[in-house]
């Protein structure tokens, strides 16, 4: 086990608690937003966040490469604080509820990015594989403890006080930040003219094949974001976080035990396996029809992602330029919510709120998992690189 320092593991649990913050009202919203008669707007729930946050990026990397890492996440942290206190008084207007989304997703913009370009810092390159699989399992461990527990909180104490929960957690992943050293070593002071966005500050050509698969296996996770909680009520599931508690398990023993993978035997090769367990759950997943299938087809996408997820990180970090990190994540993170715009979306038009229709809706998913697949063999053969 490499020692990555006290930063590296602050920075980890300050990430597991922000995550667990904004999972923690996924399971709920589908039905929240039924209640205020919006159930044909489902689909909004995620790509409304996934947009601001993909809107965000550009701002937020520049900053991170300039007023520095910290001050980036800390932003993160108060809109995430800001909405979830505010969800509540959205009872009784969708589209109030919908604006909440859509400025919610400005924390996802933020506090990720600023978070990996910091992690991004600290880790050596040999010790990026290892490194970034620990910072996945945060990653994961918060989605699944959101997700897990989501509902049970809501049904023990209510969706109200669920939302103020979700705040406190967010809040308390701000807090750890007093304790983590800033990594940028040539901070400036904020100035108007780091709002002042250049096409270079919202893509980094470096990162651009990365970011390309990031795209197209995003599209599959927002797919499974806007339809899991669904599917399991429709399998009679109470729980309906039920697919993210076995999908997290499993993908935190893939990073645990195989994130050094991609240090042995490439970061394209790894990922190339990645997409072969994604195409396989995708199918999995839409055929599913009771419980056990249901089940394992939430392993076999925890694998799938366990695989990946690290991978992708440490691909773009070994692509990024060390004074461009802060843009190279942000075009990453950018491919990653468009993707997850793109899945959430495409439910709109392909789901009508029955389990036959499930099928036909991950079925697309498969089709850009393989093409993600294509790439990187096409990557891999005519593409030279070390990585």
């Amino acid at each position: 086990m490499y020692s990555y320092g006290k930063n590296f593991w602050i920075l980890c649990l300050s990430m597991f608690l922000f995550m667990t913050s904004f999972n923690l009202i996924i399971p709920e919203l589908n039905g929240f937003i039924t209640l205020l008669r919006g159930a044909e707007h489902k689909g909004l729930i995620i790509f409304l966040f996934s947009l601001s946050a993909a809107i965000s990026r550009p701002f937020s990397g520049k900053l991170s490469d300039t007023i520095g890492r910290k001050k980036v996440m800390i932003i993160g942290m108060l809109f995430s604080v800001m909405v979830s206190l505010l969800y509540p008084l959205s009872v009784s207007s969708v589209f109030f509820f919908l604006i909440l989304r859509f400025t919610h997703g400005f924390s996802a913009g933020f506090f990720p990015t600023g978070a990996t370009a910091l992690i991004t810092d600290i880790l050596k390159p040999e010790q990026r594989g290892k490194g970034m699989g620990i910072w996945g399992v945060a990653i994961s461990l918060g989605i699944g403890t959101g997700q897990g527990f989501g509902s049970i909180i809501c049904n023990q104490f209510g969706l109200t006080n669920l939302f103020f929960i979700a705040a406190s957690v967010a809040l308390l992943s701000g807090l750890l930040l007093i304790n983590i050293k800033e990594t940028l070593q040539e901070k400036q002071k904020f100035s108007h003219n780091h709002l002042t966005i250049k096409m270079t500050d919202v893509f980094e050509p470096s990162v651009i094949p990365v970011s390309i698969v990031m795209f197209l296996s995003a599209t599959c996770s927002g797919i499974a974001f806007v339809l899991t909680p669904d599917i399991s009520k429709l399998l009679a599931i109470e729980n309906k976080g039920w697919f993210f508690i076995f999908y997290v398990v499993t993908t935190i023993m893939v990073r645990l035990f195989f994130s050094g993978i991609s240090d042995k035997i490439g970061r394209r090769q790894t990922l190339a396996i990645g997409m072969f367990f994604l195409i396989i759950s995708m199918l999995l997943i839409g055929s599913s029809n009771n419980i056990i299938s249901y089940t394992f087809a939430s392993v076999i996408f925890g694998i799938a992602t366990g695989m990946s997820s690290p991978t992708i990180f440490s691909w773009t970090a070994d692509l990024s330029h060390p004074q461009r990190r802060g843009v190279g994540t942000g075009t990453m993170f950018i491919a990653l919510e468009l993707g997850i715009m793109f899945g959430a979306a495409s439910t709109l038009y392909t789901y009508n709120g029955q389990l036959d229709s499930i099928l036909g809706v991950f079925s697309l998913g498969a089709i850009f998992a393989t093409l993600a697949l294509i790439y990187l063999l096409w990557h891999i053969k005519y593409r030279k690189s070390l990585t």
